[in-house]
């Protein structure tokens, strides 16, 4: 016989998991005091839930297993909602455990207890709550499973106290061998033909080619067959963005460089697309024909409907695509190449500017300088975002971390320390406004507790930024988004970690380098001025009218409307 909170922590082991992110309340001690007596899994202890969550969605995201984090019932289970939507939009592979009060008998009432199965049921792939010992196996596995497999994301499982501490003779179930399915030849040989017919073809990455080691395939393809490609901001960093086909990342909604490389193509191949990201096109009747490589069929609407889908493993479609397709004479790319020029002459713009605050291009330029190839960039959510999908270019895959899904705010902290624990020899940087920062800011303690090596850069204009330049771009007056900051010197140091504010822009890039070489936590404080923005789209604007001139666009980049300059950046990020 054994206790079930042993057989829950063999059926984890037995899984592989590596750590569990959390905060125990007393309905967990059973599982606590198993996890303590008989594993080598690693409690990661947090200051809050929610960052918990974001930990466990990164390792997912990184290594393909499903991250674990724990939690009590009622507001324990609550400030997990937003990190299971977290994952679950983004395809990463996450595992909630839920505490609960015993549910075959107790005399609390109603004390805490919320129906958090029928909570995570709209944004998990499976809730379940444990009712017997003997079940834990066999719903440990099955979650996992739905964890993992494709498309990935959120599972939870409730595991009350009673049950908890049951005993039971059953043993943890083994992984089943299973292997994702190979497209069909005939949809293979489809595809070939029309991009071997097609006169611009180009290569779109999105985020279902960021998972599943799709890299080393895609970027053979690229190199056989001279079709240039963008990504999306989940695709970034797929094929390493300093190759001289990538021709820019989609990420503003609309009229940038990239979208008019797109303009200019009369077929897509898209690859890994995701309805949860911004669409970097939209298809019209007659427009350029789009082949759909994913492992899931396409959601078909009136601006995305494929002409042809090639449905899965897309690694291996790409390798059956690469190699039945013949490089072709006829393939004409001059005018992607004209925006590429372009493109690429804008990303160098600024790189130098001495200006203080500091510009964002040179923000951005000086962190690329200081990070190594497989350095790891995590952003949490703010405008500083685009200019680093814009601008910085990923050398690796999943190098720069940002969420183009839920695009919440507090995960970038999290995120890099989660980054720290799967890769503690490589660097890794959280970049973070002053706002989505202090959301979780508290995790500093747990970096610190965990002698981690981390940099977390503060973008500070004490106010939520990107909503107030929104909020005057729409004509509306500043007002009810400004607030005061702590000193952020002393907050890190009173945590342990080593203060540093960047007051000449001069000295941001020796800062950035000591920090990123030195043992420790590190919060680098850096000054910005969100005004900027006008200036930066402003400028893409206009060059795009004056000096980028596509004849014939096959189809319709995503826009609000047909205004420019001043008019367009009113409206670009309007919803």
């Amino acid at each position: 016989m054994v206790k079930a909170s042993d057989l829950f922590i063999q059926a984890l082991e037995e899984e592989g998991v590596e750590f569990v992110f959390g905060i125990p309340g007393e309905e967990n001690l059973d599982f606590l005091d198993s996890l303590s007596r008989s594993s080598k899994i690693k409690l990661i202890l947090t200051r809050h839930e929610q960052a918990a969550g974001f930990m466990a969605s990164t390792y997912g995201r990184f290594t393909g297993k499903a991250g674990v984090c724990l939690s009590t019932l009622g507001p324990g289970a609550t400030n997990f909602v937003t990190a299971a939507a977290y994952a679950q939009l983004g395809g990463m592979p996450m595992m909630m455990i839920t505490g609960q009060k015993p549910v075959k008998k107790s005399k609390q009432g109603r004390f805490q207890i919320l129906d958090v199965v029928d909570m995570m049921g709209p944004i998990t792939k499976y809730t379940h709550q444990i009712v017997a010992a003997d079940n834990i196996p066999s719903k440990v596995r099955e979650a996992f499973r739905l964890a993992e497999e494709e498309k990935p994301g959120a599972v939870h499982l409730e595991l009350p106290e009673d049950i908890a501490d049951e005993q039971t003779n059953m043993r943890p179930m083994k992984a089943s061998l299973a292997r994702r399915a190979v497209p069909e030849e005939k949809a293979i040989m489809a595809a070939v033909k029309r991009i071997e017919n097609a006169r611009s073809p180009i290569i779109v990455i999105g985020a279902g080619a960021n998972r599943k080691l799709c890299s080393k395939m895609l970027t053979q393809l690229v190199e056989n067959t001279g079709i240039p490609f963008v990504t999306t901001q989940l695709g970034k960093g797929v094929i390493d963005e300093r190759h001289p086909l990538f021709m820019g990342n989609a990420a503003l909604s609309a009229g940038d460089f990239v979208h008019r490389a797109i303009d200019s193509a009369d077929l897509i191949l898209n690859v890994g697309h995701d309805v949860i990201e911004k669409p970097p096109f939209f298809m019209k009747e007659g427009g350029a024909e789009v082949i759909h490589v994913s492992f899931r069929s396409a959601e078909v609407d009136p601006v995305y409907f494929p002409q042809v889908e090639v449905i899965g493993d897309i690694a291996n479609a790409i390798w059956q695509i690469d190699g039945a397709l013949e490089k072709q004479s006829h393939w004409n790319f001059d005018s992607m190449m004209k925006v590429k020029e372009k493109h690429d002459a804008h990303i160098l713009e600024g790189a130098d500017d001495s200006r203080y605050p500091v510009y964002p291009q040179r923000l951005v330029a000086d962190i690329r300088k200081v990070m190594p190839d497989d350095g790891i960039i995590c952003l949490d959510n703010g405008v500083y975002k685009i200019w680093f999908a814009r601008n910085y270019r990923a050398h690796r895959p999943n190098t720069v971390l940002l969420d183009n899904a839920l695009a919440t705010m507090g995960a970038g902290l999290p995120s890099a320390m989660a980054a720290k624990l799967v890769y503690p020899d490589r660097k890794v940087m959280a970049i973070c406004g002053d706002g989505g920062f202090m959301m979780n800011s508290q995790e500093l303690e747990t970096a610190v507790r965990l002698n981690m090596n981390l940099v977390v850069v503060i973008l500070n204009d004490n106010s939520y930024g990107m909503i107030r330049w929104k909020q005057a771009n729409m004509g509306f007056k500043d007002w009810g988004l400004q607030y005061g900051n702590p000193d952020f010197i002393k907050y890190a140091e009173s945590y342990g970690a080593y203060g540093h504010r960047v007051e000449d822009t001069a000295k941001l890039n020796e800062t950035l380098d000591h920090c990123l070489n030195a043992n420790g936590v590190h919060l680098v404080e850096v000054p910005v001025d969100y005004s900027d923005n006008d200036r930066i789209l402003n400028k893409d604007i206009k060059k795009l009218s004056a000096a980028i001139r596509l004849s014939g666009p096959s189809f319709s980049a995503p826009r609000e409307g047909d205004e420019g300059g001043g008019k367009f950046i009113k409206r670009i990020f309007r919803k």
